[in-house]
């Protein structure tokens, strides 16, 4: 049975100052983006930019990541708690970001961005799609090193299943509501659970990049790289969810459905609609 390494979350102190894996993982992220980005538009000048735009566009997609990830968890995941609580919203450093959320922010940052520089919405998402998956691998990588965001019990001869420490409580309550898995506790001290976090990594992360990086090397009509993107994104985490465990707040909604799950629905709809409507349009273009 594998069981996690149990890192130190903090990466390394420097006098007073403790700087996390997690937060480096911000950075390598943000630094990942630079340098795909400045090698695209070295090996792609018909795009039109200069560093110069892409070094703006991390400045606003910083902040959509930050402000909509952090309020997006807070609409999408705890609504009632932080209206009761709005003084929490802020207490960022106890945890609580939501993809979805930064998504939308980051959305938002690309609108602004477009319209400043006169670009096409749609045009400023083809150039951006590709440089994101290797971020949100370095951001798995992060939850995986913090222990956290564990997977669903798993069936202990999964030559994967993980033991996290840190999901001790939760699987002794488990074990005490489902007598079948009382045996599997009392072995191990705890329930071997899928490594949702590498799940993710793998697939979200690293598969969608090779995808998105291969499909964007040459021209694509507008639309078409941002679609796929939002298609391989919601499929790949709509698979990655069913090994992840629910949070505890809301578990499973509806259709047995979590709500990451139902979150990633609308972006694989929209994805396959917009690859459908940039070919289409590209198609009555070559015609006319």
């Amino acid at each position: 049975m594998l069981i996690h390494p149990q890192f130190d979350p903090v990466a390394f102190s420097l006098g007073p100052l403790r700087v996390h894996w997690y937060g480096l993982m911000y950075i390598t992220a943000f630094a990942l983006f630079i340098l795909l980005g400045k090698y695209r538009l070295r090996k792609r000048p018909d795009l039109g930019w200069s560093d110069k735009d892409l070094d703006d566009l991390l400045f606003y997609g910083m902040l959509g990541v930050i402000l909509g990830g952090r309020l997006g968890y807070v609409l999408f995941y705890k609504p009632l708690f932080y209206f009761e609580h709005p003084l929490q919203i802020f207490a960022v450093w106890q945890g609580g970001m939501a993809f979805h959320g930064g998504f939308l922010g980051v959305l938002a940052a690309l609108w602004l961005f477009g319209r400043k520089t006169g670009r096409h919405f749609l045009s400023v998402g083809d150039v951006v799609a590709p440089l994101v998956p290797l971020g949100l691998a370095a951001g798995r990588l992060g939850n995986f090193i913090n222990g956290e965001l564990w997977g669903r019990v798993a069936d202990a001869s999964l030559p994967w299943a993980m033991l996290f420490p840190q999901a001790r409580e939760a699987d002794h309550m488990l074990a005490i509501a489902n007598p079948a898995l009382a045996e599997v506790f009392n072995q191990y001290n705890n329930l071997p659970r899928h490594p949702s976090q590498l799940y993710q990594f793998g697939l979200e992360g690293v598969l969608l990049f090779v995808i998105l990086w291969l499909f964007a090397r040459k021209p694509r009509p507008v639309g078409a790289i941002s679609g796929l993107f939002l298609l391989g994104y919601g499929l790949f985490r709509f698979l990655a969810e069913f090994g992840r465990e629910p949070d505890a707040f809301l578990g499973l909604l509806r259709f047995n459905l979590s709500m990451g799950q139902w979150l990633s629905l609308p972006m694989v709809l929209i994805g396959i609609g917009m690859l459908v409507w940039a070919y289409r349009k590209q198609e009555k273009s070559a015609k006319s």
